[in-house]
């Protein structure tokens, strides 16, 4: 089994994939379960208990207002920023959800019951939904698990594929879930990290005439969503929301860049680079419209990791839109090792899941659009990823913003350096992306709790909220 590009790169929105974009999914999952059954007309009550990681920091990950949006029907990969805002202040001023965007039933953020020091067996981070009938009788209950980069698991699904925004995951013509075997897909064809994960997309969109092209379309579209997200952040000012004060800088920053570097130099390409990463986790702070990649904590390393690539490659090289749909390809296959081998859940692994992976994905992503061999590519990957283990995940007030937005440049540069370090080798090396992949899960697993998106630990608690 090969998961989708589409689910690795989804449309979602701020501030956390997996405290927002998961529950918000799981809660539209709940609700359709409700209406296939034909018992969505006999719900008289809603009960959602949030569990671990969800309950220790989801007000400040917007995972209250997630899920009442997801019972009214919403999803994620649609809704506007302006939609959540208006329904959330309805919400709070009547008192009402419109279950299936349809049944008025009394739910408030207040009504959502925390746990935060109970952790479900399977996933911290958990959400357990249960309808009730006119005689107080349960209808359905149902537990998910938003398990990292906004996939979710139905509790009893074991060993089903975890749902994402793209679709399920498919059989592909060329399966893998090792960089091994993603390697040795490479010397048999012939072709690029991007050329397997093309072949495999094809499939999952029919195989036919025009498949390709399908692709491609919606690969660009990823692409534009991000530069969208980039120029929204950049036509903003003032602080993000939370209460913690912390201000938009990329406007600013934009403006000093554009007086030191008018003609776009090379010698300017971190500022550049830390620019578009700080636009999109600034964006992505205030809840706006993101690509989860793979990741809303880590959405900015791949934009900006690809800003570079499309403005910093030599001239000569292959068109914008090539540059950019073999990039997030090569990237995604990478992203594929993570999600199938590990974990891109920062409540299960710390920030090494989030941060370290899109860095290594980025890296790979650059890698490949800069010339390298499938070897050098997957040494680009390993080494990005190599120099993220341990990060935990700790943020203050439970909000995506500190040290999350800063994170995201310094894990770019990492990318970048990453790649080039490749480049200048043959692409053999002592330490393998799968030993560094196992190595990740392990060290995850034994990291304490505390530094696993529970706002018990690190900087969360040893930096006063101001």
């Amino acid at each position: 089994m090969t998961l989708s590009i589409f689910d690795l790169f989804s449309v979602g929105i701020g501030p956390s994939s997996s405290h927002t974009v998961g529950p918000m999914r799981a809660a539209a999952y709940f609700v359709e379960g409700l209406l296939d059954g034909g018992r969505l007309d006999a719900v008289e009550a809603v009960r959602v208990d949030l569990y671990g990681s969800l309950a220790a920091t989801g007000p400040g990950h917007g995972t209250p207002t997630a899920v009442l949006l997801g019972l009214e029907g919403l999803r994620p990969e649609t809704v506007t920023p302006a939609k959540v805002d208006a329904r959330r202040a309805a919400i709070a001023a009547d008192g009402v959800i419109r279950l299936a965007g349809r049944l008025p039933i009394a739910l408030t953020e207040r009504d959502v019951v925390m746990h935060p020091l109970t952790v479900l067996p399977r996933h911290t981070n958990g959400v357990r939904f249960t309808a009730f009938g006119a005689d107080g009788a349960v209808l359905a209950e149902e537990t998910y698990y938003s398990v990292g980069g906004g996939f979710v698991e139905r509790e009893g699904d074991e060993g089903a594929a975890a749902r994402g925004g793209g679709g399920a995951a498919i059989t592909a013509p060329f399966p893998f879930r090792t960089a091994a075997e993603l390697l040795e897909h490479c010397r048999v064809r012939g072709v690029g990290f991007a050329d397997v994960m093309l072949a495999n997309e094809v499939a999952l969109a029919g195989d036919g005439e025009g498949a390709a092209a399908e692709v491609t379309t919606r690969l660009l579209g990823i692409r534009d969503v991000m530069d969208e997200c980039v120029a929204t952040s950049l036509a903003r000012s003032g602080v993000l929301p939370g209460g913690l004060q912390v201000r938009r800088r990329a406007p600013e920053w934009r403006e000093r860049l554009r007086a030191a570097d008018p003609n776009g130099a090379p010698e300017f390409w971190q500022e550049w680079v830390n620019l578009v990463a700080l636009a999109v986790n600034e964006e992505n702070a205030s809840g706006g419209r993101v690509v989860t990649a793979p990741t809303n904590g880590a959405a900015g390393i791949v934009p900006a990791v690809l800003h570079y690539a499309r403005t910093y490659l030599p001239e000569n090289g292959p068109d914008d839109d090539e540059v950019c749909v073999r990039f997030l390809l090569a990237a995604a296959a990478v992203g594929v090792l993570y999600k199938e081998q590990a974990s891109i859940s920062g409540a299960e692994v710390g920030c090494q899941g989030e941060v370290g992976s899109a860095s290594s994905m980025a890296a790979a992503g650059l890698a490949e659009v800069m010339g390298g061999t499938p070897e050098q590519v997957e040494n680009a990957a390993e080494i990005a990823m190599e120099h993220n283990l341990g990060l935990t995940c700790d943020p203050i007030g439970g909000l995506v913003q500190i040290p999350c937005i800063e994170r995201n440049a310094i894990a770019a540069s990492k990318a970048i350096n990453a790649a080039k370090m490749a480049l200048w080798g043959d692409g053999s090396h002592h330490v393998s992306l799968d030993q560094v992949i196992t190595t990740m899960r392990e060290t995850g697993r034994d990291m304490s709790d505390k530094y696993k998106e529970t706002a018990l630990g690190g900087l969360a608690v040893n930096v006063v909220e101001c």
